[in-house]
């Protein structure tokens, strides 16, 4: 596990395909006629990406290579990218709390509550890996947790303005990164009894970033989730809402560490087991849904 030079993110550099405009006309689509017909949408949208995108759809068969250890197929590809259109897609009915139309299981969530009890918050790590939201979802719907989300402001900006699209009422929980107040927004919400959720699997440009072993080759993570994470001293638990196809998702919690104790002097080394732990979940999760990784770039920075 090595650290590299902070670099410009690849994912940034890449058009965003989709619009506001459009989202509204699917959120529309989705609401006035139900799931089944919006879903009928995703197989057209499908298509059009992996036939339209060659770089995204070439760093897709990569990525499959590896998650699936065998060629990946046309069929893997598409079945990639109408996994992500569906986790999108399912957004709208999440965030405006149609619980009913999901069936979903949570294992893990046991060691969060009792990490919760033991002092107020816990922070989850996750990746771009099935759904986020499915645990907004479940908190607000079934488990009691409060959660929020911390993110990069530029990320927290387009997201708010998704969420306005769907339920204004969403966007409350979103925290973002670099401001001067982030730490203390996500220190209240902490001491509020709130869960607070990063994704560490992308930077930004510039960010420091190390190299830990991921699908059998090293690739660059962020180091910024994690610094945030030893800063706010909480237990910290690697999570995933997993897309299992149709209405089903899974979600996974895992303790992954716990900074509430590290001294300072031992926090560079805990922060470094920290994320080559999480990549090897990350990899574990992967391998078992390899359709759910959401990441549509040159993870692996191959020049």
């Amino acid at each position: 596990m090595t650290t590299g030079k902070p670099t410009e993110s690849d994912w940034m550099r890449q058009q965003e395909r989709s619009n506001l405009a459009i989202l509204k006309l699917m959120v529309w689509i989705s609401l006035t006629f139900g799931r089944a017909v919006g879903r009928l949408v995703l197989y057209g949208i499908a298509a059009y990406y992996v036939l339209f995108s060659p770089k995204a759809r070439r760093h897709s068969r990569d990525y499959l290579h590896r998650a699936l250890g065998r060629w990946a197929e046309w069929s893997d590809g598409f079945r990639h990218v109408f996994s992500f259109a569906s986790t999108i897609h399912d957004r709208i009915y999440l965030l405006n709390d149609r619980f009913d139309l999901f069936d979903i299981e949570v294992v893990g969530a046991e060691a969060v509550n009792a990490a919760a009890r033991s002092q107020p918050g816990a922070l989850l790590i996750g990746a771009h890996l099935g759904s986020f939201e499915v645990l907004r979802a479940v908190g607000r719907g079934r488990e009691g947790l409060q959660v929020a989300m911390l993110m990069y402001e530029e990320n927290a900006r387009k997201i708010n303005a998704t969420l306005e699209a769907i339920n204004p009422a969403a966007s409350q929980d979103i925290i973002p990164l670099g401001r001067m107040d982030s730490m203390l927004q996500a220190r209240d919400r902490l001491d509020a009894g709130y869960v607070v959720g990063m994704l560490a699997d992308r930077g930004l440009g510039g960010d420091a970033t190390v190299d830990c072993d991921f699908l059998g080759r090293p690739a660059p993570f962020p180091l910024g989730p994690f610094r945030v994470a030893a800063m706010l001293r909480r237990p910290v638990f690697f999570m995933t809402g997993l897309y299992l196809g149709g209405n089903r998702y899974r979600l996974h919690f895992e303790p992954l560490a716990d900074f509430s104790q590290t001294p300072r002097e031992g926090r560079d080394a805990a922060i470094r087991r920290a994320m080559q732990d999480y990549a090897d979940r990350l990899t574990h999760y992967c391998r078992e849904a390899p359709y759910n990784w959401f990441n549509f770039f040159d993870f692996w920075q191959k020049k």
